[in-house]
């Protein structure tokens, strides 16, 4: 069958970028990854792109498909251009582009080696013999461990975008990795490196490290595992940290948002008296809330009972269960199920794509 589809050609020596199309003769079983070999061996030998196990193991070949990042390798050619649709393929978002779908992966690696990938054994441990870790304590870190390395996450982190030094979805993850390890004696130390600027608190939640993962890795609940383990150690310097837990307080005692009282319980009272010229202007405009305590929400219950029911599900620290958003769905109030909204994310589709200026001119061949 024929197929049509588009890539962004990029060469970084000479700045030139352009959307060339393409029209190639596949079989229904091939992948993105076959197509693009068809272009380089039939069509155009000067297309760059990286490949290696073909099977969804090593990690190289993640690229971007219509705005979002996938592995070459595993998804089928004939998905993609159902409908007639014209598949734009394009080098994954967050990295520097070498030429044409190869990006730079140091800035990928400089990450993983800020958050010391390595277990680091506990002083406590066996003189002699094994390091033996059972079966049950190694469920815990099973999905962070799934990790190749392939960048797709990083490549639609949106804190990635407006602040490179963030660490990342995908060091985050190897981070926890070894929090959660039972061998590993840094706990400390590692979280609280990972909670000094840019790093786990400065996550946005926008969930889509975890859409794109092609292994299941999950990325942002890593994260929150994290945040989690450093919650019940005390390491809430952090802004994001402090943020956090009084969100959390005053949606449990009050089951609002206390806002005159966030920003001073946030950045502190010297800090957010330096805010009071930019609340004057905001006055006017009816954007500054009132500033006494808001009354107890008559459905506060609800809250409460959300909070119960997390807390039940075992979400204590980097062993526990982050399901906060599932557990909407499956709250219970007085007696009554309570249906929550559906996941955001539930639907490949639903997300929206970064943007790609495929309207652009095409350059001529």
């Amino acid at each position: 069958m024929k197929v049509e589809l588009k890539i962004w050609r990029y060469n970084s020596s000479t700045g030139e970028r352009a959307l060339k199309p393409y029209e190639v003769d596949i079989s229904d079983e091939m992948t993105l990854l076959d197509t693009l070999d068809i272009v380089k061996d039939k069509v155009d030998g000067t297309l760059a792109y990286r490949k290696s196990c073909r099977m969804m193991i090593c990690g190289s070949c993640g690229m971007r498909v219509d705005g979002a990042a996938v592995l070459a390798c595993k998804v089928r050619m004939t998905d993609l251009v159902k409908d007639g649709r014209v598949p734009v393929v394009s080098a994954m978002g967050n990295l520097p582009v070498v030429k044409d779908l190869v990006v730079d992966m140091d800035p990928f690696w400089h990450k993983m080696r800020q958050i010391q990938p390595y277990l680091q054994p506990r002083l406590d441990r066996a003189t002699e013999g094994e390091n033996v870790v059972s079966q049950k304590q190694m469920e815990g870190i099973h999905k962070e461990s799934l990790c190749i390395n392939c960048g797709c996450c990083v490549s639609e982190c949106n804190s990635m975008e407006s602040d490179p030094d963030f660490l990342g979805p995908a060091a985050l993850a190897k981070g926890f990795r070894f929090v959660g390890d039972a061998r590993d004696g840094a706990t400390i130390e590692r979280l609280e490196r990972y909670s000094e600027e840019h790093g786990l608190w400065d996550c946005t939640r926008c969930y889509f490290c975890n859409e794109r993962c092609p292994k299941g890795v999950d990325p942002r609940d890593a994260i929150a595992k994290l945040g989690a383990e450093a919650m019940k150690l005390g390491i809430d310097r952090d802004m994001g940290a402090k943020h956090a837990k009084w969100f959390v307080t005053s949606a449990k005692t009050t089951g609002w948002l206390r806002e005159t009282e966030l920003v001073p319980k946030t950045q502190g009272v010297v800090k957010a008296i330096k805010e009071i010229k930019f609340a004057m202007a905001l006055l006017p405009k009816g954007k500054v809330p009132p500033p006494f305590p808001p009354h107890v929400a008559a459905d506060v219950g609800e809250s409460r009972a959300l909070f119960d029911l997390v807390k039940t599900q075992g979400r204590d620290g980097a062993a526990g269960i982050v399901q906060g958003e599932k557990a909407l769905l499956h709250l219970q109030h007085e007696g009554e199920m309570v249906d929550g909204p559906s996941h955001p994310y539930d639907d490949p589709h639903s997300f929206p794509k970064p943007y790609l200026p495929d309207d652009e001119p095409v350059a001529a061949d």
